[in-house]
Protein backbone atom coordinates (compact mmCIF):
# COMPACT_ATOMS: atom_id res chain seq x y z
CA UNK A 1 0.00 0.00 0.00
CA UNK A 2 0.95 3.16 0.01
CA UNK A 3 3.45 5.22 2.09
CA UNK A 4 0.38 7.04 3.84
CA UNK A 5 -1.78 4.16 4.70
CA UNK A 6 0.92 2.21 6.01
CA UNK A 7 2.17 5.05 8.38
CA UNK A 8 -1.80 5.10 9.52
CA UNK A 9 -2.02 1.11 10.01
CA UNK A 10 1.54 1.09 11.69
CA UNK A 11 0.18 4.24 14.33
CA UNK A 12 -3.14 2.24 15.16
CA UNK A 13 -1.18 -0.78 15.42
CA UNK A 14 1.33 1.00 17.86
CA UNK A 15 -1.43 2.62 19.90
CA UNK A 16 -3.05 -0.75 20.58
CA UNK A 17 -0.20 -2.34 21.96
CA UNK A 18 1.51 0.70 23.46
CA UNK A 19 -0.42 3.92 23.86
CA UNK A 20 -2.04 3.31 27.24
CA UNK A 21 1.43 3.34 28.76
CA UNK A 22 3.24 6.08 26.12
CA UNK A 23 0.59 8.18 24.76
CA UNK A 24 1.28 9.40 21.85
CA UNK A 25 4.75 8.20 21.11
CA UNK A 26 3.29 5.03 20.22
CA UNK A 27 1.20 5.97 17.09
CA UNK A 28 4.63 8.06 16.42
CA UNK A 29 7.07 4.79 16.89
CA UNK A 30 4.58 2.71 15.27
CA UNK A 31 4.00 5.07 12.17
CA UNK A 32 7.84 5.02 11.92
CA UNK A 33 7.83 1.03 11.84
CA UNK A 34 4.87 0.97 9.56
CA UNK A 35 7.38 2.54 6.74
CA UNK A 36 10.43 1.10 7.67
CA UNK A 37 10.01 -1.91 5.41
CA UNK A 38 9.45 0.09 2.24
CA UNK A 39 12.93 1.36 2.52
CA UNK A 40 13.60 -1.42 -0.29
CA UNK A 41 12.93 1.16 -2.56
CA UNK A 42 16.27 2.86 -1.97
CA UNK A 43 17.81 0.05 -3.83
CA UNK A 44 16.73 1.64 -7.11
CA UNK A 45 19.71 4.21 -6.15
CA UNK A 46 22.63 1.37 -5.75
CA UNK A 47 21.30 -0.90 -8.70
CA UNK A 48 19.71 -1.59 -11.74
CA UNK A 49 15.67 -1.29 -12.64
CA UNK A 50 14.83 -4.81 -13.04
CA UNK A 51 16.97 -6.14 -9.57
CA UNK A 52 15.64 -3.02 -7.50
CA UNK A 53 11.92 -3.95 -8.78
CA UNK A 54 12.81 -7.72 -7.89
CA UNK A 55 13.99 -6.52 -4.37
CA UNK A 56 10.87 -4.37 -3.59
CA UNK A 57 8.88 -6.41 -0.88
CA UNK A 58 11.20 -9.17 -0.50
CA UNK A 59 13.25 -9.54 2.70
CA UNK A 60 12.10 -6.14 4.53
CA UNK A 61 8.74 -7.55 4.22
CA UNK A 62 9.02 -10.90 5.43
CA UNK A 63 8.94 -12.40 8.95
CA UNK A 64 12.21 -13.35 8.98
CA UNK A 65 13.07 -9.60 9.13
CA UNK A 66 10.44 -8.26 11.85
CA UNK A 67 11.49 -11.09 13.78
CA UNK A 68 15.19 -10.08 13.62
CA UNK A 69 14.87 -6.67 13.54
CA UNK A 70 11.95 -5.65 15.86
CA UNK A 71 14.59 -6.19 18.95
CA UNK A 72 17.02 -4.07 17.78
CA UNK A 73 15.03 -1.05 17.01
CA UNK A 74 13.40 -1.78 20.79
CA UNK A 75 16.82 -2.09 22.13
CA UNK A 76 17.76 1.33 20.30
CA UNK A 77 14.62 3.15 21.35
CA UNK A 78 14.80 1.54 25.06
CA UNK A 79 18.56 3.37 25.54
CA UNK A 80 17.17 6.63 25.66
CA UNK A 81 12.92 6.44 25.76
CA UNK A 82 12.48 5.11 29.46
CA UNK A 83 8.56 5.25 29.26
CA UNK A 84 8.43 1.68 27.47
CA UNK A 85 11.19 -0.88 28.16
CA UNK A 86 12.80 -3.10 25.79
CA UNK A 87 10.18 -5.76 25.39
CA UNK A 88 7.35 -3.17 24.93
CA UNK A 89 9.37 -1.26 22.52
CA UNK A 90 10.30 -4.85 20.85
CA UNK A 91 6.82 -6.06 20.90
CA UNK A 92 5.98 -2.65 19.15
CA UNK A 93 8.22 -2.75 16.02
CA UNK A 94 7.51 -6.21 15.63
CA UNK A 95 3.36 -5.51 15.03
CA UNK A 96 4.82 -2.58 13.08
CA UNK A 97 6.60 -4.39 10.45
CA UNK A 98 4.87 -7.37 10.40
CA UNK A 99 1.44 -5.90 9.73
CA UNK A 100 2.86 -3.86 6.98
CA UNK A 101 3.13 -6.60 4.68
CA UNK A 102 0.30 -8.22 5.69
CA UNK A 103 -1.55 -5.61 4.66
CA UNK A 104 0.84 -5.56 1.21
CA UNK A 105 -0.55 -9.37 0.72
CA UNK A 106 -3.28 -7.96 -0.34
CA UNK A 107 -2.36 -5.76 -3.72
CA UNK A 108 -1.34 -6.75 -7.44
CA UNK A 109 2.42 -6.83 -6.47
CA UNK A 110 2.24 -9.02 -3.45
CA UNK A 111 4.82 -9.36 -0.53
CA UNK A 112 7.37 -12.21 0.08
CA UNK A 113 6.05 -12.79 3.72
CA UNK A 114 8.38 -16.05 3.61
CA UNK A 115 11.61 -14.94 2.37
CA UNK A 116 14.21 -16.40 1.43
CA UNK A 117 11.02 -19.20 0.20
CA UNK A 118 10.66 -17.81 -3.47
CA UNK A 119 6.82 -17.61 -2.76
CA UNK A 120 4.90 -14.07 -3.50
CA UNK A 121 1.72 -13.94 -1.50
CA UNK A 122 -0.63 -11.32 -3.61
CA UNK A 123 -4.79 -11.47 -2.76
CA UNK A 124 -5.10 -8.73 -5.42
CA UNK A 125 -8.05 -7.53 -3.92
CA UNK A 126 -7.53 -3.95 -3.37
CA UNK A 127 -5.44 -1.33 -4.86
CA UNK A 128 -2.36 0.68 -3.73
CA UNK A 129 -4.16 3.79 -2.99
CA UNK A 130 -7.74 3.01 -2.10
CA UNK A 131 -9.58 6.59 0.17
CA UNK A 132 -11.96 4.28 1.28
CA UNK A 133 -9.87 2.20 3.18
CA UNK A 134 -7.21 4.62 4.09
CA UNK A 135 -9.25 7.84 5.08
CA UNK A 136 -11.90 6.45 7.66
CA UNK A 137 -8.85 5.02 9.42
CA UNK A 138 -7.23 8.22 9.47
CA UNK A 139 -9.70 9.99 10.77
CA UNK A 140 -10.00 7.57 14.01
CA UNK A 141 -6.36 7.64 14.25
CA UNK A 142 -6.41 11.37 13.96
CA UNK A 143 -9.03 11.85 16.85
CA UNK A 144 -7.63 9.42 18.36
CA UNK A 145 -4.48 10.93 18.55
CA UNK A 146 -6.20 14.14 20.00
CA UNK A 147 -7.29 12.13 23.58
CA UNK A 148 -5.93 12.11 27.04
CA UNK A 149 -3.40 8.51 26.73
CA UNK A 150 -5.57 7.07 29.84
CA UNK A 151 -9.12 7.94 27.91
CA UNK A 152 -10.83 4.46 27.02
CA UNK A 153 -12.39 6.51 24.17
CA UNK A 154 -9.67 7.05 22.78
CA UNK A 155 -8.67 2.93 22.38
CA UNK A 156 -12.38 2.43 21.47
CA UNK A 157 -11.89 5.33 18.71
CA UNK A 158 -8.27 3.60 17.26
CA UNK A 159 -9.90 0.19 17.61
CA UNK A 160 -12.99 1.57 15.36
CA UNK A 161 -10.72 2.96 12.85
CA UNK A 162 -8.91 -1.09 12.86
CA UNK A 163 -12.61 -2.28 12.84
CA UNK A 164 -13.49 -0.64 9.77
CA UNK A 165 -10.50 -0.79 7.80
CA UNK A 166 -10.14 -4.37 8.44
CA UNK A 167 -13.88 -4.80 7.21
CA UNK A 168 -13.37 -2.77 4.16
CA UNK A 169 -10.84 -5.87 3.19
CA UNK A 170 -13.34 -8.68 3.30
CA UNK A 171 -15.85 -6.03 0.97
CA UNK A 172 -13.32 -6.48 -1.14
CA UNK A 173 -12.49 -9.95 -1.01
CA UNK A 174 -16.08 -10.67 -1.11
CA UNK A 175 -16.63 -8.11 -4.68
CA UNK A 176 -13.33 -10.13 -5.89
CA UNK A 177 -15.25 -13.27 -5.59
CA UNK A 178 -18.39 -11.51 -7.18
CA UNK A 179 -16.66 -10.18 -10.31
CA UNK A 180 -14.78 -12.88 -10.76
CA UNK A 181 -18.35 -14.91 -11.27
CA UNK A 182 -19.15 -12.39 -13.65
CA UNK A 183 -16.47 -12.54 -16.02
CA UNK A 184 -16.11 -15.92 -16.10
CA UNK A 185 -19.82 -16.32 -16.72
CA UNK A 186 -19.07 -13.78 -19.67
CA UNK A 187 -16.41 -16.38 -20.71
CA UNK A 188 -18.24 -19.17 -21.14
CA UNK A 189 -21.22 -17.23 -23.02
CA UNK A 190 -18.62 -16.07 -25.40
CA UNK A 191 -17.04 -19.65 -25.86
CA UNK A 192 -13.80 -18.40 -24.92
CA UNK A 193 -10.93 -21.44 -24.27
CA UNK A 194 -8.75 -19.76 -21.74
CA UNK A 195 -5.99 -21.47 -19.07
CA UNK A 196 -6.36 -18.79 -16.00
CA UNK A 197 -8.25 -15.62 -14.79
CA UNK A 198 -6.79 -12.87 -12.59
CA UNK A 199 -8.66 -10.18 -11.56
CA UNK A 200 -7.73 -7.38 -9.88
CA UNK A 201 -9.33 -3.94 -8.66
CA UNK A 202 -8.75 -0.94 -10.79
CA UNK A 203 -7.36 2.37 -9.28
CA UNK A 204 -8.35 3.99 -6.60
CA UNK A 205 -11.67 2.24 -6.27
CA UNK A 206 -12.89 -1.95 -5.52
CA UNK A 207 -16.35 -0.95 -7.73
CA UNK A 208 -14.23 -1.36 -11.16
CA UNK A 209 -12.54 -4.33 -11.95
CA UNK A 210 -10.02 -5.95 -14.52
CA UNK A 211 -9.60 -9.52 -15.56
CA UNK A 212 -6.47 -10.69 -17.42
CA UNK A 213 -7.11 -13.78 -19.57
CA UNK A 214 -4.61 -16.23 -20.56
CA UNK A 215 -5.22 -17.86 -24.04
CA UNK A 216 -3.31 -20.04 -26.37
CA UNK A 217 -1.91 -17.06 -28.16
CA UNK A 218 -3.32 -13.84 -26.27
CA UNK A 219 -3.98 -12.45 -23.08
CA UNK A 220 -7.61 -11.27 -23.37
CA UNK A 221 -8.48 -8.03 -20.57
CA UNK A 222 -11.43 -7.07 -19.75
CA UNK A 223 -13.35 -4.59 -17.25
CA UNK A 224 -16.52 -4.66 -15.02
CA UNK A 225 -18.23 -2.44 -12.82
CA UNK A 226 -20.89 -3.54 -10.26
CA UNK A 227 -23.02 -1.19 -11.94
CA UNK A 228 -22.23 -2.27 -15.67
CA UNK A 229 -25.84 -3.22 -17.59
CA UNK A 230 -23.90 -4.62 -20.47
CA UNK A 231 -21.89 -7.25 -21.33
CA UNK A 232 -18.23 -7.64 -20.17
CA UNK A 233 -15.83 -6.59 -23.69
CA UNK A 234 -12.53 -8.24 -23.71
CA UNK A 235 -9.89 -6.92 -25.90
CA UNK A 236 -7.20 -9.60 -27.37
CA UNK A 237 -3.26 -8.63 -26.92
CA UNK A 238 -1.19 -10.89 -28.78
CA UNK A 239 1.28 -12.68 -26.48
CA UNK A 240 4.23 -12.31 -29.72
CA UNK A 241 6.83 -14.10 -26.77
CA UNK A 242 8.75 -15.01 -30.19
CA UNK A 243 9.70 -11.72 -31.14
CA UNK A 244 12.36 -11.63 -28.35
CA UNK A 245 14.53 -13.98 -30.54
CA UNK A 246 17.81 -14.50 -28.03
CA UNK A 247 17.12 -11.69 -25.80
CA UNK A 248 14.82 -14.61 -23.81
CA UNK A 249 17.93 -15.70 -22.22
CA UNK A 250 19.41 -12.92 -20.69
CA UNK A 251 19.65 -12.26 -17.52
CA UNK A 252 17.46 -9.13 -17.20
CA UNK A 253 14.74 -10.88 -19.41
CA UNK A 254 14.46 -13.97 -17.18
CA UNK A 255 14.01 -11.79 -13.89
CA UNK A 256 11.08 -9.84 -15.73
CA UNK A 257 10.00 -13.17 -16.58
CA UNK A 258 10.07 -14.01 -13.05
CA UNK A 259 8.44 -10.80 -11.83
CA UNK A 260 5.81 -10.86 -14.21
CA UNK A 261 4.98 -14.05 -13.17
CA UNK A 262 4.33 -15.07 -17.04
CA UNK A 263 1.88 -12.02 -17.88
CA UNK A 264 3.84 -10.88 -20.44
CA UNK A 265 3.03 -8.98 -24.30
CA UNK A 266 5.90 -8.38 -26.30
CA UNK A 267 5.81 -5.54 -28.59
CA UNK A 268 8.44 -3.97 -31.03
CA UNK A 269 7.93 -0.50 -33.05
CA UNK A 270 10.65 -0.36 -35.17
CA UNK A 271 13.56 -1.67 -34.00
CA UNK A 272 12.71 -1.52 -30.40
CA UNK A 273 11.29 -4.14 -28.25
CA UNK A 274 9.16 -3.70 -25.29
CA UNK A 275 8.42 -6.61 -22.81
CA UNK A 276 4.41 -5.46 -21.43
CA UNK A 277 3.72 -6.01 -17.56
CA UNK A 278 -0.01 -7.60 -17.20
CA UNK A 279 -0.74 -7.21 -14.46
CA UNK A 280 -0.97 -3.58 -13.85
CA UNK A 281 -3.14 -3.34 -16.66
CA UNK A 282 -3.57 -0.60 -19.24
CA UNK A 283 -3.51 3.79 -19.03
CA UNK A 284 -7.25 3.45 -19.97
CA UNK A 285 -10.29 1.63 -19.96
CA UNK A 286 -11.15 1.53 -24.31
CA UNK A 287 -11.32 -1.59 -26.27
CA UNK A 288 -8.47 -0.08 -28.43
CA UNK A 289 -6.54 0.85 -25.54
CA UNK A 290 -2.70 -0.41 -25.98
CA UNK A 291 -0.74 1.82 -23.17
CA UNK A 292 0.39 -0.29 -20.79
CA UNK A 293 1.10 0.67 -17.27
CA UNK A 294 4.38 -0.92 -16.78
CA UNK A 295 6.16 -0.99 -20.00
CA UNK A 296 9.99 -2.13 -20.62
CA UNK A 297 12.34 -1.98 -23.34
CA UNK A 298 14.98 -3.66 -23.97
CA UNK A 299 18.40 -2.06 -25.18
CA UNK A 300 21.59 -3.97 -26.52
CA UNK A 301 24.43 -2.13 -25.64
CA UNK A 302 28.19 -2.93 -25.79
CA UNK A 303 28.17 -3.68 -22.07
CA UNK A 304 25.36 -6.11 -22.28
CA UNK A 305 21.90 -5.72 -22.41
CA UNK A 306 19.69 -2.35 -20.59
CA UNK A 307 16.18 -2.40 -19.52
CA UNK A 308 14.63 1.03 -18.98
CA UNK A 309 10.97 1.41 -17.49
CA UNK A 310 8.84 3.14 -20.26
CA UNK A 311 8.41 6.59 -17.96
CA UNK A 312 4.60 8.03 -18.02
CA UNK A 313 3.30 11.39 -17.95
CA UNK A 314 1.03 13.40 -16.44
CA UNK A 315 -1.06 13.96 -19.45
CA UNK A 316 -1.84 9.92 -19.52
CA UNK A 317 -2.82 10.16 -15.69
CA UNK A 318 -5.43 12.80 -16.41
CA UNK A 319 -6.83 10.96 -18.93
CA UNK A 320 -7.09 7.86 -16.86
CA UNK A 321 -8.27 9.77 -14.21
CA UNK A 322 -11.00 10.68 -16.49
CA UNK A 323 -11.81 7.84 -18.38
CA UNK A 324 -11.84 5.75 -14.77
CA UNK A 325 -14.62 7.74 -13.36
CA UNK A 326 -16.81 7.65 -16.16
CA UNK A 327 -16.00 3.71 -16.18
CA UNK A 328 -16.30 3.41 -12.88
CA UNK A 329 -20.60 4.67 -13.30
CA UNK A 330 -21.17 1.67 -15.63
CA UNK A 331 -21.08 0.69 -19.26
Amino acid sequence: MDSLTQIVLGAAVGEVVLGKKVGNKAMLYGAIAGTIPDLDTFASYFTDTVTALEIHRGFTHSIFFSVVFAPIFGWLVSRYDKLGNFKNWSWLFFWGFITHPLLDAHTTWGTQLFWPLDLRLAYKNIFVIDPLYTLPFLVCVIWAMRLPKTSARRRKINRLGIILSSSYLVITLILKAYTYQKFTAALGEQEVNYTSVETKPSAFNSVLWTANVDTPNAYLIGHYSIFDTQPIQFASYPKQHELLGDLKEEEKVQQLFKITQGWYTVTQKEDQIFINDLRFGLLGFQPTENRFAFSFELIKTPNGLKVKEVEKNRTQAKELLSELGNRIKGN
